[in-house]
């Protein structure tokens, strides 16, 4: 079930009349306070330990010694605890400077799937990690955007978060593809990117944004988000398959059949992605929406901020 009855401000920064605040407070206090307060714990449900976000970089809070390797300058030498080894020991500081991390959560008709019995759509686990992940990044002072959104623009802050809590909460309009693609937006040089998808549709159609990724040096993670029967294939007998958008129907009398040759059709689309992840130097997840999402976030805080990426 999607979100739904939810739409953007009207300007955030604009002054409104009290007819369009009162529309606007009775839509946040709506659609959008479940969404970013499940968020909210599952972002405080992650312990991030004593290590954080903190890496090493320019600023000015010493953060680590380290040994020192061939290669190092001697300028950064710290020569008083030196004196006290027989090793020769680097003072590192802790990367003060603000990171920007895209999103793109895909919305096609083929992320509305849930069966039976899982907890929700696929659509609906994408939308919590990725909103969850924008409140840990907004407190860690980062900037932050949802492609394809009227959050697209890099931001920090609370104001960013709520953008991006509302864009999520919007039920889409117009007509939807069967399979997503990711916008065409333009994306901060040196950045980070986080993409949640099932990623079952033909893959060609993101080359030309993950080549512009690469081109602006952006790095990030693939998200593959799938509902558990989508891995498992446990159907039996006589049914009738159909599209999310119902322009496709399939019908056989032996389902059991078709497992071996479904589970090798999947396996050859992940073997897809993950080999444009490699020539991207990008990390993938694969994430099932019977599974906790915990792990699936402290996974993705970590990644987003690595200094490997």
């Amino acid at each position: 079930m999607r979100m739904a009855d939810a739409a953007p401000l009207r300007g955030p920064d604009k002054p409104q009349g009290p007819v369009g605040l009162r529309r606007d407070a009775e839509k946040i206090g709506g659609a959008l306070p479940p969404l970013l307060a499940e968020a909210e714990i599952l972002a405080a449900s992650v312990a991030m330990g004593e290590h954080g976000r903190r890496r090493a970089g320019p600023g000015e809070n010493f953060w680590q010694y380290r040994q020192a390797v061939p290669g190092d300058p001697r300028s950064g030498v710290d020569w008083r605890r030196s004196g006290r080894s027989d090793y020769q020991f680097i003072r590192e500081m802790e990367w003060e400077t603000s990171q920007t991390v895209s999103l793109w959560v895909d919305h096609a008709r083929s992320m509305d799937f849930r069966s039976d019995n899982s907890p929700r759509t696929k659509w609906q686990r994408a939308a919590l990690l990725a909103l969850a992940l924008v409140v840990l990044l907004t407190k860690a002072g980062e900037r932050t955007s949802l492609m394809g959104t009227e959050a697209t623009q890099p931001r920090s802050g609370t104001k960013q978060l709520n953008r991006v809590a509302m864009a999520l909460g919007e039920d889409p309009s117009g007509d939807r593809p069967e399979y997503g693609t990711p916008p065409s937006d333009r994306m901060v040089r040196g950045s980070r990117a986080v993409f949640f998808s099932d990623f079952l549709g033909d893959p060609e159609p993101m080359v030309p944004v993950l080549a512009h990724a690469a081109d602006r040096g952006v790095k990030g993670c693939f998200v593959q988000v799938l509902d558990d029967i989508e891995e498992t294939f446990p159907f039996d007998g006589r049914l009738i398959f159909e599209s999310m958008g119902g322009g496709t129907e399939f019908e056989t009398l032996r389902a059991r059949s078709l497992q071996q040759d479904y589970r090798e059709k999947l396996a050859e689309r992940r073997a897809r992605l993950d080999e444009l992840a490699r020539q991207l130097g990008w990390l993938v997840l694969h994430h099932r929406t019977g599974q906790s999402p915990r792990a699936a976030l402290l996974w993705l805080y970590m990644a987003t901020g690595a200094r490997q990426l």
